[in-house]
């Protein structure tokens, strides 16, 4: 059985699916993506900036001989940007067979989630807007919005980011 949907007895639903998520803080906000879409999880490190690319893409990384793009989730969705501190990682994710950094302030913890608890993005998101978000969770008090990392890209956005 498929690792993160699997059935377990320690969730209040015996039969519910539960997802595990990767969660971590970008400005003041809380996110979560699929821990199946998350390859490592590393350190802040030197990024090679790229001349003409999109404004969301921070550069490339050498990731053990392999040339991966840096993703700025801030820009891309039009948040406030600051300097990256001691606590901001990248997360190397895959969408769509491509591998990728995302720039993140802080990460959070893995999560297991009932797929019952996630509920469907409001129609009116502040922020990034619903586009890509594939939905919400409350943990603890705290909304977390799980990420839709297939819709952060258009197609020929993903098409310029695998020549870089």
């Amino acid at each position: 059985m498929d690792p993160i949907a699997r059935k377990t007895k320690d969730t209040q639903e015996t039969d519910g699916v539960v997802i595990q998520f990767v969660t971590f803080r970008l400005a003041d906000a809380e996110y979560a993506v699929n821990i199946m879409q998350t390859k490592e999880i590393i350190r802040m490190e030197r990024i090679t900036l790229i001349p003409n690319a999109p404004d969301f893409v921070e550069g490339v990384i050498n990731l053990r001989g392999n040339v991966i793009p840096v993703i700025d989730l801030k820009k891309r969705f039009h948040l406030k940007s600051g300097e990256n501190d001691t606590s901001s990682c990248i997360i190397i994710v895959r969408i769509d067979k491509m591998e990728m950094g995302i720039i993140i302030d802080a990460i959070s913890k893995v999560m297991h989630l009932p797929q019952s608890d996630v509920q469907p993005p409001p129609a009116v998101l502040a922020g990034i807007g619903e586009k890509y978000i594939n939905g919400v969770a409350k943990i603890d008090e705290r909304l977390v919005m799980i990420l839709d990392l297939e819709k952060l890209f258009t197609f020929d956005e993903q098409e310029s980011l695998k020549k870089l």
